[in-house]
Protein backbone atom coordinates (compact mmCIF):
# COMPACT_ATOMS: atom_id res chain seq x y z
CA UNK A 1 0.00 0.00 0.00
CA UNK A 2 1.11 3.35 -0.68
CA UNK A 3 1.84 5.70 1.66
CA UNK A 4 -0.43 8.45 2.30
CA UNK A 5 2.78 11.01 1.65
CA UNK A 6 2.91 9.32 -1.07
CA UNK A 7 -0.70 9.24 -2.44
CA UNK A 8 -0.45 9.76 -6.57
CA UNK A 9 -2.95 13.36 -6.55
CA UNK A 10 -5.06 13.19 -9.93
CA UNK A 11 -4.79 9.55 -10.34
CA UNK A 12 -7.33 7.31 -8.61
CA UNK A 13 -5.42 3.80 -8.59
CA UNK A 14 -1.99 3.83 -6.70
CA UNK A 15 -0.12 1.09 -7.85
CA UNK A 16 -0.26 -1.72 -10.30
CA UNK A 17 -1.67 -5.02 -9.43
CA UNK A 18 0.06 -8.30 -10.89
CA UNK A 19 -0.90 -8.84 -14.39
CA UNK A 20 -1.85 -12.48 -14.48
CA UNK A 21 -1.17 -12.49 -18.44
CA UNK A 22 2.63 -11.98 -17.70
CA UNK A 23 5.35 -14.34 -17.00
CA UNK A 24 7.55 -11.75 -15.85
CA UNK A 25 7.31 -8.62 -15.16
CA UNK A 26 9.38 -5.52 -13.29
CA UNK A 27 9.22 -4.98 -8.98
CA UNK A 28 11.25 -3.18 -6.76
CA UNK A 29 12.34 -4.70 -3.59
CA UNK A 30 14.99 -3.10 -2.88
CA UNK A 31 14.03 0.55 -3.41
CA UNK A 32 17.19 1.15 -1.23
CA UNK A 33 18.94 0.33 -4.29
CA UNK A 34 17.72 2.68 -6.48
CA UNK A 35 18.77 5.92 -7.68
CA UNK A 36 15.28 6.71 -8.83
CA UNK A 37 12.20 4.68 -7.73
CA UNK A 38 10.47 2.53 -10.05
CA UNK A 39 6.91 3.25 -9.12
CA UNK A 40 6.32 7.11 -9.77
CA UNK A 41 3.55 8.58 -11.15
CA UNK A 42 4.90 9.69 -14.28
CA UNK A 43 3.36 11.86 -17.09
CA UNK A 44 0.21 9.83 -19.67
CA UNK A 45 1.61 8.01 -22.48
CA UNK A 46 -0.70 8.14 -25.49
CA UNK A 47 0.58 4.40 -28.09
CA UNK A 48 -0.69 4.66 -31.45
CA UNK A 49 -2.89 1.75 -32.63
CA UNK A 50 -4.34 0.55 -36.38
CA UNK A 51 -6.91 -1.99 -35.68
CA UNK A 52 -8.24 -4.13 -38.70
CA UNK A 53 -11.96 -4.38 -36.89
CA UNK A 54 -13.37 -1.40 -34.48
CA UNK A 55 -16.71 -2.53 -33.89
CA UNK A 56 -17.45 -5.79 -31.08
CA UNK A 57 -20.92 -7.15 -31.04
CA UNK A 58 -22.15 -7.32 -27.93
CA UNK A 59 -24.58 -10.55 -26.77
CA UNK A 60 -25.36 -10.15 -23.09
CA UNK A 61 -28.04 -11.04 -21.26
CA UNK A 62 -27.58 -8.09 -18.97
CA UNK A 63 -27.34 -5.51 -22.11
CA UNK A 64 -29.11 -6.65 -25.32
CA UNK A 65 -27.82 -6.89 -28.64
CA UNK A 66 -25.61 -4.26 -29.61
CA UNK A 67 -22.06 -2.96 -30.54
CA UNK A 68 -19.42 -1.88 -29.05
CA UNK A 69 -17.00 0.74 -30.18
CA UNK A 70 -13.60 2.31 -28.21
CA UNK A 71 -11.31 4.60 -30.00
CA UNK A 72 -9.24 4.55 -26.86
CA UNK A 73 -8.15 1.70 -24.50
CA UNK A 74 -7.33 2.69 -21.06
CA UNK A 75 -8.57 6.20 -19.69
CA UNK A 76 -6.96 8.90 -18.24
CA UNK A 77 -10.16 9.70 -15.89
CA UNK A 78 -9.16 7.70 -13.55
CA UNK A 79 -12.28 6.62 -11.82
CA UNK A 80 -10.99 4.22 -9.46
CA UNK A 81 -13.93 0.87 -9.91
CA UNK A 82 -13.93 1.21 -13.44
CA UNK A 83 -14.44 -2.13 -14.86
CA UNK A 84 -12.22 -1.70 -17.86
CA UNK A 85 -9.46 -1.81 -15.67
CA UNK A 86 -9.04 -5.55 -16.35
CA UNK A 87 -9.17 -5.33 -20.24
CA UNK A 88 -6.01 -3.26 -19.77
CA UNK A 89 -3.95 -6.51 -18.85
CA UNK A 90 -5.03 -8.08 -22.00
CA UNK A 91 -2.54 -5.14 -23.70
CA UNK A 92 0.33 -5.94 -21.35
CA UNK A 93 -0.15 -3.64 -19.09
CA UNK A 94 -0.92 -3.26 -15.37
CA UNK A 95 -5.06 -2.46 -14.76
CA UNK A 96 -3.90 0.21 -12.05
CA UNK A 97 -1.89 3.45 -12.83
CA UNK A 98 -0.84 2.15 -16.36
CA UNK A 99 -5.03 2.32 -17.18
CA UNK A 100 -4.38 5.59 -16.29
CA UNK A 101 -1.25 6.49 -17.61
CA UNK A 102 -1.08 4.44 -21.37
CA UNK A 103 -3.64 5.45 -23.20
CA UNK A 104 -3.88 3.66 -26.55
CA UNK A 105 -5.54 5.92 -29.14
CA UNK A 106 -6.88 4.01 -31.95
CA UNK A 107 -6.12 6.59 -35.02
CA UNK A 108 -7.92 4.75 -38.06
CA UNK A 109 -11.22 3.98 -36.02
CA UNK A 110 -13.60 6.53 -38.17
CA UNK A 111 -12.00 4.83 -41.57
CA UNK A 112 -12.13 1.30 -39.71
CA UNK A 113 -15.70 1.60 -39.19
CA UNK A 114 -16.55 2.57 -42.38
CA UNK A 115 -15.49 -0.45 -44.08
CA UNK A 116 -17.12 -2.72 -41.41
CA UNK A 117 -20.53 -0.85 -42.24
CA UNK A 118 -20.35 -1.41 -45.95
CA UNK A 119 -20.14 -5.07 -45.27
CA UNK A 120 -23.29 -6.79 -46.70
CA UNK A 121 -23.84 -8.56 -43.57
CA UNK A 122 -23.89 -5.48 -41.57
CA UNK A 123 -27.07 -5.96 -39.02
CA UNK A 124 -28.00 -2.50 -38.06
CA UNK A 125 -27.96 -2.35 -33.87
CA UNK A 126 -26.95 0.87 -32.05
CA UNK A 127 -23.47 1.20 -30.98
CA UNK A 128 -22.57 1.96 -27.84
CA UNK A 129 -19.76 4.57 -28.11
CA UNK A 130 -18.18 4.05 -25.67
CA UNK A 131 -18.97 0.90 -24.10
CA UNK A 132 -15.42 0.26 -22.37
CA UNK A 133 -13.42 3.54 -21.88
CA UNK A 134 -14.32 7.13 -22.37
CA UNK A 135 -14.09 8.03 -25.56
CA UNK A 136 -14.38 11.84 -24.53
CA UNK A 137 -11.10 11.61 -22.39
CA UNK A 138 -8.77 14.62 -22.23
CA UNK A 139 -6.69 13.62 -25.32
CA UNK A 140 -9.43 13.27 -27.86
CA UNK A 141 -10.01 17.13 -27.91
CA UNK A 142 -6.54 16.93 -30.16
CA UNK A 143 -7.28 13.80 -31.67
CA UNK A 144 -10.99 14.57 -32.84
CA UNK A 145 -11.41 10.85 -33.20
CA UNK A 146 -14.64 10.46 -31.41
CA UNK A 147 -15.96 13.13 -33.67
CA UNK A 148 -15.02 11.99 -37.24
CA UNK A 149 -16.90 8.55 -35.78
CA UNK A 150 -20.09 10.82 -35.36
CA UNK A 151 -19.32 12.24 -39.02
CA UNK A 152 -19.46 8.31 -40.37
CA UNK A 153 -22.10 7.70 -38.23
CA UNK A 154 -24.16 10.49 -39.36
CA UNK A 155 -23.12 9.69 -42.85
CA UNK A 156 -24.37 6.08 -43.04
CA UNK A 157 -27.15 7.23 -40.56
CA UNK A 158 -26.65 4.73 -38.48
CA UNK A 159 -27.83 4.78 -34.24
CA UNK A 160 -25.33 5.17 -31.48
CA UNK A 161 -25.63 5.56 -27.97
CA UNK A 162 -22.94 7.43 -26.07
CA UNK A 163 -21.64 7.28 -22.64
CA UNK A 164 -19.51 9.92 -21.01
CA UNK A 165 -17.88 11.98 -18.05
CA UNK A 166 -17.07 14.49 -19.80
CA UNK A 167 -18.20 18.38 -20.95
CA UNK A 168 -15.90 17.60 -24.34
CA UNK A 169 -19.52 16.17 -26.20
CA UNK A 170 -21.03 19.73 -26.00
CA UNK A 171 -18.04 20.27 -29.16
CA UNK A 172 -19.66 17.72 -30.99
CA UNK A 173 -23.30 19.57 -30.43
CA UNK A 174 -23.81 20.04 -34.17
CA UNK A 175 -23.27 16.53 -35.51
CA UNK A 176 -25.30 15.43 -32.39
CA UNK A 177 -28.58 17.51 -33.52
CA UNK A 178 -28.18 16.35 -37.04
CA UNK A 179 -27.82 12.72 -35.68
CA UNK A 180 -31.01 13.48 -33.59
CA UNK A 181 -33.11 14.80 -36.66
CA UNK A 182 -33.37 11.05 -37.71
CA UNK A 183 -33.80 9.80 -33.59
CA UNK A 184 -30.16 7.85 -34.11
CA UNK A 185 -29.14 9.45 -31.03
CA UNK A 186 -28.95 8.38 -27.23
CA UNK A 187 -26.65 10.24 -25.11
CA UNK A 188 -25.71 8.82 -21.63
CA UNK A 189 -24.36 11.14 -18.73
CA UNK A 190 -23.04 9.66 -15.69
CA UNK A 191 -22.94 11.27 -12.62
CA UNK A 192 -22.07 9.31 -9.58
CA UNK A 193 -21.85 11.95 -6.99
CA UNK A 194 -22.74 15.12 -6.34
CA UNK A 195 -20.13 15.73 -3.30
CA UNK A 196 -16.79 17.49 -5.18
CA UNK A 197 -14.62 16.03 -2.45
CA UNK A 198 -15.82 12.13 -3.21
CA UNK A 199 -15.90 13.34 -6.76
CA UNK A 200 -12.37 14.23 -6.73
CA UNK A 201 -10.70 11.07 -4.89
CA UNK A 202 -13.30 8.78 -6.84
CA UNK A 203 -13.13 9.95 -10.50
CA UNK A 204 -10.29 12.57 -10.33
CA UNK A 205 -9.96 13.87 -13.51
CA UNK A 206 -13.82 13.75 -14.60
CA UNK A 207 -16.10 16.76 -14.95
CA UNK A 208 -17.56 18.35 -12.00
CA UNK A 209 -20.86 17.18 -10.99
CA UNK A 210 -22.04 20.71 -11.63
CA UNK A 211 -20.42 20.35 -15.27
CA UNK A 212 -21.98 17.53 -16.14
CA UNK A 213 -25.31 18.51 -15.20
CA UNK A 214 -24.82 21.43 -17.50
CA UNK A 215 -24.24 19.42 -19.99
CA UNK A 216 -27.47 17.39 -19.21
CA UNK A 217 -29.09 20.43 -19.12
CA UNK A 218 -27.78 22.22 -22.81
CA UNK A 219 -28.36 18.64 -24.09
CA UNK A 220 -31.90 18.77 -23.38
CA UNK A 221 -32.87 22.04 -24.31
CA UNK A 222 -31.20 21.16 -27.89
CA UNK A 223 -33.90 18.26 -27.99
CA UNK A 224 -31.46 15.72 -27.14
CA UNK A 225 -32.30 12.51 -25.65
CA UNK A 226 -30.27 11.95 -22.32
CA UNK A 227 -30.43 9.55 -19.98
CA UNK A 228 -27.98 10.34 -16.70
CA UNK A 229 -26.55 7.50 -15.11
CA UNK A 230 -26.27 7.43 -11.58
CA UNK A 231 -23.52 5.07 -11.83
CA UNK A 232 -21.86 3.20 -10.11
CA UNK A 233 -23.81 2.54 -6.80
CA UNK A 234 -21.26 1.96 -3.84
CA UNK A 235 -22.89 0.92 -0.45
CA UNK A 236 -21.77 2.85 2.23
CA UNK A 237 -20.17 5.95 -0.22
CA UNK A 238 -22.95 7.58 -2.65
CA UNK A 239 -25.76 5.15 -2.34
CA UNK A 240 -27.44 8.08 -0.06
CA UNK A 241 -27.32 10.64 -2.47
CA UNK A 242 -29.33 8.77 -4.93
CA UNK A 243 -32.70 11.28 -4.55
CA UNK A 244 -30.34 14.16 -4.77
CA UNK A 245 -28.74 12.76 -8.20
CA UNK A 246 -32.38 11.80 -9.71
CA UNK A 247 -34.19 15.10 -8.75
CA UNK A 248 -31.15 17.16 -10.27
CA UNK A 249 -30.90 15.08 -13.26
CA UNK A 250 -34.47 15.74 -13.26
CA UNK A 251 -34.01 19.52 -13.08
CA UNK A 252 -31.74 19.59 -15.71
CA UNK A 253 -33.96 18.31 -18.44
CA UNK A 254 -32.96 14.44 -18.16
CA UNK A 255 -34.86 12.19 -20.37
CA UNK A 256 -34.86 9.07 -17.83
CA UNK A 257 -32.30 7.87 -15.57
CA UNK A 258 -30.84 4.56 -14.65
CA UNK A 259 -28.07 3.07 -12.25
CA UNK A 260 -25.78 -0.29 -11.65
CA UNK A 261 -24.24 -0.94 -8.22
CA UNK A 262 -20.49 -1.58 -8.10
CA UNK A 263 -18.81 -4.85 -8.65
CA UNK A 264 -15.09 -5.56 -8.59
CA UNK A 265 -14.11 -8.33 -10.56
CA UNK A 266 -10.90 -9.16 -10.94
CA UNK A 267 -7.98 -6.41 -10.32
CA UNK A 268 -10.35 -4.45 -9.75
CA UNK A 269 -10.85 -5.77 -6.10
CA UNK A 270 -7.81 -5.19 -4.96
CA UNK A 271 -7.24 -1.79 -6.46
CA UNK A 272 -10.31 -0.53 -4.61
CA UNK A 273 -9.64 -1.97 -1.81
CA UNK A 274 -6.47 -0.03 -1.81
CA UNK A 275 -7.61 3.10 -2.78
CA UNK A 276 -10.95 3.43 0.03
CA UNK A 277 -8.54 1.99 3.11
CA UNK A 278 -6.56 5.35 1.84
CA UNK A 279 -8.90 7.98 0.87
CA UNK A 280 -11.71 6.96 3.51
CA UNK A 281 -10.10 4.60 5.94
CA UNK A 282 -12.85 5.45 8.81
CA UNK A 283 -15.81 3.37 6.23
CA UNK A 284 -13.62 1.08 4.49
CA UNK A 285 -14.75 -1.94 6.14
CA UNK A 286 -18.30 -0.73 6.01
CA UNK A 287 -18.11 -0.26 2.22
CA UNK A 288 -16.05 -3.48 1.53
CA UNK A 289 -18.57 -5.38 3.96
CA UNK A 290 -22.12 -4.20 2.43
CA UNK A 291 -20.43 -4.38 -1.68
CA UNK A 292 -19.49 -7.99 -0.55
CA UNK A 293 -23.18 -8.48 1.35
CA UNK A 294 -24.63 -7.20 -2.74
CA UNK A 295 -22.67 -9.77 -4.35
CA UNK A 296 -23.20 -13.32 -2.28
CA UNK A 297 -20.34 -12.33 0.07
CA UNK A 298 -18.08 -11.54 -2.66
CA UNK A 299 -16.63 -8.20 -3.98
CA UNK A 300 -16.47 -9.63 -7.70
CA UNK A 301 -19.86 -11.35 -9.80
CA UNK A 302 -19.96 -12.30 -12.95
CA UNK A 303 -23.52 -13.67 -12.79
CA UNK A 304 -25.94 -12.54 -15.81
CA UNK A 305 -28.97 -11.03 -14.55
CA UNK A 306 -27.75 -10.09 -10.84
CA UNK A 307 -24.14 -9.04 -11.16
CA UNK A 308 -25.79 -5.57 -12.40
CA UNK A 309 -28.03 -4.93 -9.77
CA UNK A 310 -26.94 -7.36 -6.94
CA UNK A 311 -28.96 -9.37 -4.71
CA UNK A 312 -29.24 -8.91 -0.24
CA UNK A 313 -31.05 -6.16 1.92
CA UNK A 314 -28.29 -3.70 0.65
CA UNK A 315 -28.99 -4.30 -2.87
CA UNK A 316 -33.20 -4.18 -2.15
CA UNK A 317 -32.83 -1.03 -0.34
CA UNK A 318 -30.59 0.46 -3.08
CA UNK A 319 -33.23 -0.75 -5.50
CA UNK A 320 -36.38 0.46 -3.68
CA UNK A 321 -34.86 3.80 -3.26
CA UNK A 322 -33.47 4.58 -7.01
CA UNK A 323 -37.32 3.29 -8.14
CA UNK A 324 -39.66 5.62 -5.19
CA UNK A 325 -36.56 8.81 -6.64
CA UNK A 326 -37.57 7.92 -10.35
CA UNK A 327 -41.10 8.16 -9.52
CA UNK A 328 -40.95 11.05 -7.91
CA UNK A 329 -38.71 13.31 -9.68
CA UNK A 330 -38.88 11.80 -13.17
CA UNK A 331 -42.37 10.48 -13.71
CA UNK A 332 -43.51 10.14 -17.14
CA UNK A 333 -40.12 10.79 -19.18
CA UNK A 334 -38.43 8.04 -21.39
CA UNK A 335 -36.03 7.84 -23.97
CA UNK A 336 -37.44 8.12 -27.55
CA UNK A 337 -36.69 4.96 -29.54
CA UNK A 338 -34.36 4.56 -32.27
CA UNK A 339 -35.18 4.78 -35.66
CA UNK A 340 -33.28 1.89 -38.01
CA UNK A 341 -35.04 2.81 -40.98
CA UNK A 342 -32.61 5.62 -42.23
CA UNK A 343 -29.45 3.27 -42.43
CA UNK A 344 -27.92 3.45 -45.96
CA UNK A 345 -24.56 2.13 -47.10
CA UNK A 346 -22.35 3.91 -49.15
CA UNK A 347 -21.53 1.23 -51.54
CA UNK A 348 -17.57 1.62 -50.90
CA UNK A 349 -18.60 5.67 -51.79
CA UNK A 350 -15.13 7.66 -50.86
CA UNK A 351 -16.02 9.56 -47.93
CA UNK A 352 -14.80 12.99 -47.92
CA UNK A 353 -13.28 12.65 -44.03
CA UNK A 354 -10.66 10.75 -45.66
Amino acid sequence: MIKADEFFKGRGAQYNPENPYLKQEYVAEHLEGLDEPMLHNSKTEYLKEHPKKIVNKVDSPDLGLSYSLNPYQGCEHGCVYCYARNTHQYWGYGAGLDFERKIIVKENAAETLAKQLEQKSWQVMPIMLAGNTDCYQPIEAKKLITRQILEVLLEYRHPVSIITKNALILRDLDLLQELNKYDLVHVNISITTLDEKLRQKLEPRTASAARRLDVVKKLSEAGLPVNVMTAPIIPGLNDSEIPALIKASAEAGASNAAYTLVRLNGSIGPIFEDWIRQAFPDRADKVLSQVADCHGGQLNDSRFGVRMHGEGKFAEAISKLFRLSKQKFMAGRSMKPYNYDHFCQRKGKQLALF
